[in-house]
């Protein structure tokens, strides 16, 4: 049966999929590989959109503003767990996650709290959400009252609108700046958008949080410089950076982490120049970024 055109493509039926109750193990996860592989070629063609709004994202930040995300269910899950990692990665806090329903919704399924887009005015105005900020709306059917009407206010706020969606007729198109919409097809169990289409949100936001920060200076080749030295994991990570990009022995990397205060761009700079962390700490505050004073003391 041909879907009609105002179905939206994450609720439509996958003809990969019919009988699949009756296949065995091995059948399934062949079907589930062979649709996954969709998921890349259709973010790769929304890159020169994704480009855009990362140039939006380096610019609001710079400017003082932040990188927002505004979702529900597995879309603002996906949203909350970028903006999580970019504090201890790249040692920010200008990536931010706002999810439905939150806390509570993190791990429980509260699916009514979608449709509450006033809600989503009140999250904003919470986390003082001005027009120096940039707004993500992530729906992956691309109507969820909660997302889209988040995005509208913000728009009238004055701040860029972007909405990420898998539908290509999402009504959030009609109050985005700019929509970004890889479209994967329909999952192999209809209407379950954690799959294919969650993938493809997953690795834009990736792209958006990561790109934006290599673009703000918080990444040097493709070394973690602003790592947080938050675990033991981490502070090894740390003294292995140190070790590769100035050549210092592992128990130099081990004394200048400590005599930094555990900063890591501190302690490259200490180390790069010989200076004294309060001199390393003044160099870097006046620098335009800290990928930018590390390639300048790397000569």
């Amino acid at each position: 049966m041909k879907p009609k055109r105002s179905e939206r493509i994450t609720e439509r039926a996958n003809p990969a999929s019919a009988s699949l109750d009756t296949k065995s193990t091995r059948a399934i996860l062949r079907i589930m590989n062979r649709e996954d592989a969709r998921v890349a070629p259709a973010v790769r063609k929304v890159l020169p959109q994704i480009g855009r709004a990362v140039d939006w994202a380096t610019e609001a930040i710079k400017g003082g503003g932040r990188l927002v995300y505004l979702g529900a269910g597995t879309s603002g899950r996906l949203g909350v767990l970028d903006a999580s990692e970019c504090v201890p990665t790249f040692g920010t806090d200008r990536v931010v996650g706002i999810l439905a329903g939150a806390p509570a919704s993190l791990t429980s399924s509260l699916e009514g709290v979608e449709d509450d887009s006033r809600q989503a005015v009140r999250d904003l105005k919470k986390i003082g959400f001005s027009r120096r900020d940039v707004l993500v709306g992530i729906s992956a059917s691309g109507g969820a009252p909660y997302v889209v009407g988040g995005m509208a206010w913000a728009r009238k706020k004055g701040a860029r609108v972007v909405g990420l969606t898998c539908n290509p007729n999402a009504p959030l198109k009609e109050v985005a700046d700019l929509a970004i919409a890889p479209i994967v097809g329909p999952e192999i169990v209809a209407g379950s958008s954690r799959l294919k289409a969650g993938t493809a949100q997953k690795l834009v936001l990736n792209m958006l949080s990561t790109v934006t920060m290599v673009r703000l200076g918080r990444v040097l080749s493709g070394s973690m410089i602003n790592v947080q030295l938050t675990n033991q994991k981490l502070w090894k990570r740390a003294e292995g950076i140190l070790v590769n990009l100035t050549g210092a022995s592992p128990q130099e990397a081990a004394r200048a982490l400590k005599g930094s205060c555990r900063s890591l761009p501190v302690a490259l700079l200490m180390v790069l120049k010989k200076i004294s962390r309060e001199e390393a700490a003044r160099q870097l505050e006046s620098a335009p970024s800290v990928a930018a004073a590390l390639r300048k003391a790397l000569g």
